[in-house]
């Protein structure tokens, strides 16, 4: 499959909480096309990371759009919360309501786009009675909870899957991995056909040693690594 150019979504987990303006900003400038923010309940996942309110403070400091996956369950009662405080793209989990349709309605009625994430051991199948209704398929190479995961081979096919499903039923959805996300994995992913990668440790907690001559990191190296060099 041909590469396609591919966006580049930082996730703030990885990024320097103590100094989120500024990294926010920084990833902007160095050419970053969406802010990933993950939102984790330490119930559906194994971890506890945001809320609202900081969504809400990220939204003053950058015009990126927020691409906010909520990684908590039940997740309706949340999702009003988190379009209010500034998401533009709320991406929720099959498993994490007893009617997928019913949240995807929901958050549709919050004026944001709309998403839906598939872990790992998810399979295609579960989503496809919704694919009219959605804006964004992320497909996670990980299992969500952690940030510095390592990339799941298996699931490349499923990316492959789902660009082939995409393309066939002829809506403009975009095809989103997140997991693992580094120089080598991001050209098999964009190779699947993703249109946009998350990436956070490859951006914000990588290896050092590319700083710039004001002693800076590289970002927008790293992010134009990770988009193919384009």
């Amino acid at each position: 499959m041909s590469e396609r150019f591919v966006a580049i979504a930082p996730s703030i987990l990885a990024a320097n909480l103590s100094c989120l303006g500024d990294e926010v900003r920084a990833v902007g400038a160095a050419h970053a096309d969406y802010i990933h923010f993950d939102v984790m309940d330490g119930h559906f996942v194994p971890n506890i990371s945001f809320g609202p309110g900081l969504l809400k403070a990220v939204k003053q400091t950058t015009s990126l759009p927020l691409d906010v996956h909520l990684m908590i369950a039940p997740v309706d009662a949340y999702i009003k919360d988190f379009a209010e405080a500034g998401a533009d793209i709320i991406t929720v989990h099959p498993e994490a309501g007893p009617h997928l349709h019913r949240t995807l309605q929901l958050i549709k009625s919050c004026g944001v786009k709309v998403g839906v994430a598939l872990n790992p051991a998810t399979p295609l199948s579960a989503i496809e009675p919704v694919l009219m209704d959605i804006d964004l398929l992320l497909i996670m190479t990980v299992n969500p909870g952690f940030g510095g995961q390592q990339f799941i081979p298996s699931c490349v096919e499923k990316i492959e899957m789902a660009r082939r499903l995409i393309d066939i039923i002829g809506k403009p959805i975009l095809l989103e991995v997140d997991g693992g996300i580094n120089a080598q994995t991001s050209a098999i992913a964009r190779s699947a056909g993703a249109d946009i990668l998350v990436a956070g440790t490859a951006i914000f907690a990588a290896d050092r040693g590319d700083e710039t001559d004001n002693g800076e990191f590289d970002y927008a190296a790293r992010i134009k690594t990770l988009r193919g060099g384009a």
